[in-house]
């Protein structure tokens, strides 16, 4: 008969502790990776800084300037990447501090209100306005003696002159381009490049720049979403997440095999749809 524990007994259990989780660093780094990014695909798609990704995904929160940017960083690195934000921002507030409640601004204003004062009079207060009595009395003066000696010029046949010159009439402003509709697109005219992009099945980060390099769009593509590009010679595409996507270029469906989580980049240019 052996006394003591039996070897299965002393067995380690599984750390299953807050610790042995990733960090929110490690785990942004971890899905960027599955999800076949770089972190200069990251930055492009995001606008966050490169050197700032880099601190992030190493748990290094200074560069973000305060919890409040940190927060929103976390935040849009986390959407980039596919992760749900949620875990990853209690997760941050829980080692750095969660965000301090607001104070209660109505128990103030009730004190302040109900606080007894006494106050003298208003000496400067009644000064300006006297001084605004008298000026308006004074203008009144001046326009009525213009108009009277307005009227006796033309009782003696002479021709008032003009004091002021017409005041021009302000031009409108230009209406903003209306974004092309989908029968505009099936007549896409033949000397641009037409492009529409619909997140069909799900969410995808979009960049869309013209042949100068001007850039046409830079965001999230929300699932239901489209948006419609134009240029007088070539549209460059960057797809994060490929696809969800569903493609138009110059009136005709591109029909190509979009992976999920694949990211693709392509050009088009006038006339049939090519891809770069």
């Amino acid at each position: 008969m052996s006394i003591g524990n039996s070897p299965e007994d002393e067995r380690p259990f599984e750390d299953v502790s807050e610790e042995a989780r990733p960090s929110v660093g490690r785990a942004l780094q971890q899905a960027r990776i599955e999800a076949g990014l770089t972190v200069d695909d990251v930055s492009t798609a995001t606008r966050v800084r490169i050197a700032i990704v880099h601190a992030i995904e190493a748990d290094d929160f200074a560069p973000c300037g305060g919890d409040v940017y940190a927060r929103g960083h976390i935040r849009t690195l986390a959407r980039a990447v596919g992760l749900d934000p949620a875990p990853l921002i209690a997760r941050f507030e829980t080692e750095h501090g969660a965000r301090p409640a607001p104070t209660p601004a109505a128990p103030l204003f009730e004190a302040e209100r109900i606080r007894p004062e006494r106050r003298g009079p208003n000496w400067t207060a009644a000064m300006v306005a006297a001084i605004v009595a008298v000026i308006g009395f004074v203008g009144f003066t001046m326009v009525k003696g213009g108009d009277d000696g307005g009227k006796a010029n033309v009782a003696d046949g002479a021709t008032p002159s003009a004091s002021t010159s017409p005041t021009p009439k302000a031009e409108k402003p230009a209406a903003p381009e209306p974004e092309p509709s989908d029968s505009a697109i099936a007549a896409a005219p033949q000397d641009k490049v037409t492009v529409r992009v619909s997140a069909t099945d799900g969410p995808s980060w979009i960049s869309a720049k013209g042949h100068n390099g001007r850039m046409l769009f830079d965001g999230l593509l929300k699932k239901g979403e489209s948006k419609t590009f134009q240029d007088s010679s070539k549209i460059n595409l960057v797809l994060g997440d490929a696809g969800p996507v569903e493609l138009f270029v110059n009136g005709k469906k591109i029909e190509d095999d979009f992976q999920p989580g694949a990211v693709e980049r392509l050009t088009y240019t006038k006339g049939d749809p090519q891809a770069g």
